[in-house]
């Protein structure tokens, strides 16, 4: 059964899908694992580290796209490639099911079973294959250190015969997975930390990292059955937006990671909420790509409004992307690995398995995932 791992082709993308570690795995597995030259060139990884795994250069992209029965990659494909796929292949990678219809739609015409790895459900038997955790805790960790490097001062605390430096004070909004690693990484970093969430029950969590929660009363919030937060009334929203400020206001830095499942991030932080902060601090905007908890964010830019400047960062995996490649690497690995059949050596397909259920889009020609099939016919 070939394996095929194409090179990312969006402006910007550093990671790769597989790294060789995980290509000696599938070959162990029984996969005949073939690599589009120079993959691992952007993470410094030689086309001859992945034949040493095992794996194969492949003769040309197009070719090899055709003629695989499994593809891996990291962002979604291009459209112009889905009628280059192999009718009947398996197509594993972020797909963004919940805005990308037309290649959704694509995908199931040219009887392609896609796989979106952001649609893997968070059960405990799928952790070891849940990219959108593992990519979020890098991310986490990521935009503390773009934050140090943007602010004109130093986390820690410090006591010199020149005097004493304060701490710097940081706020986060949203305690996910990337909030945690903010806190944690700030902490390490000797950073004051405050955070907030809708969920009341990550409270625990926040203090035994050494962070304050920040209580907000917003009445009946609570989270999905995924563990995601829960969509805010405009009530709840503006009520939170009012102790926010508050808080960004006394804060050197704010990192904003709020965001719901399949919808546009919310809006949290606003202009005039930004003009109560001091003049030289520093804002992330984590949710940039999903629409934006801030305002005045811009993706890929920094933007400075009455001196606090706000990073709207794309891709911030990708600020790391070994580490992150072979943490994707390693949950693709687990997928294939958990349904693959050793006996036929393919990856076999059940649609009734409570994983596949979830993050199987299209399979047979169809739209075959209940929430996106509902979606699209709404």
């Amino acid at each position: 059964m070939p394996v095929f791992v194409p090179k990312e082709i969006e402006s910007g993308e550093t990671r790769v899908a597989l790294v060789p570690e995980a290509v000696k795995r599938l070959v162990g597995l029984g996969a005949e694992v073939w690599i589009e030259a120079g993959l691992g060139a952007s993470i410094s990884i030689s086309d001859r580290a992945y034949q040493e795994a095992g794996g194969q250069i492949a003769p040309d992209r197009q070719s090899a796209l055709g003629s695989s029965d499994v593809i891996l990659r990291v962002r979604k494909p291009p459209e112009n490639e889905v009628s280059t796929l192999k009718s009947g292949c398996i197509h594993v990678s972020l797909l963004d099911a919940f805005h990308e219809r037309d290649l959704v739609r694509a995908l199931a015409a040219a009887g392609v079973t896609a796989i979106g790895l952001e649609m893997l459900p968070r059960i405990t038997i799928a952790q070891k294959m849940d990219v959108l955790s593992s990519q979020a805790s890098l991310a986490g960790y990521a935009a503390v250190i773009a934050a140090a490097g943007t602010i004109d001062r130093i986390f820690p605390m410090m006591m010199t015969p020149a005097g004493t430096l304060k701490p710097v004070r940081l706020f986060v909004i949203g305690v996910g997975v990337a909030g945690l690693q903010v806190i944690a990484t700030a902490r390490r970093l000797g950073a004051r930390v405050e955070a907030f969430d809708t969920r009341p029950a990550v409270e625990e969590q926040v203090q035994s990292l050494g962070a304050k929660f920040v209580k907000v009363d917003l009445g009946e919030t609570g989270q999905t059955a995924q563990g995601y937060a829960r969509e805010l009334t405009p009530e709840q929203l503006e009520k939170q937006r009012e102790v926010m400020a508050q808080h960004c206001a006394k804060a050197d830095i704010v990192i904003t990671t709020a965001q719901v499942f399949g919808r546009k991030a919310p809006l949290i932080v606003t202009n005039p909420m930004v003009d109560q902060m001091q003049p030289g601090s520093v804002i992330v905007d984590m949710a940039v790509e999903s629409g934006g908890n801030v305002e005045c964010s811009l993706p890929d830019e920094t933007v400075e409004r009455n001196g606090v400047r706000v990073l709207g960062l794309r891709n911030l995996p990708g600020r790391v992307a070994r580490h992150a490649s072979e943490m994707y690497s390693n949950n693709l690995g687990s997928l294939l690995e958990h349904f693959w059949d050793k006996e036929s050596k393919i990856f076999r397909i059940d649609l009734s398995d409570e994983i596949l259920k979830h993050c199987v889009l299209t399979h047979d020609g169809k739209i075959v995932n209940e929430t996106i099939e509902k979606l699209y016919s709404a």
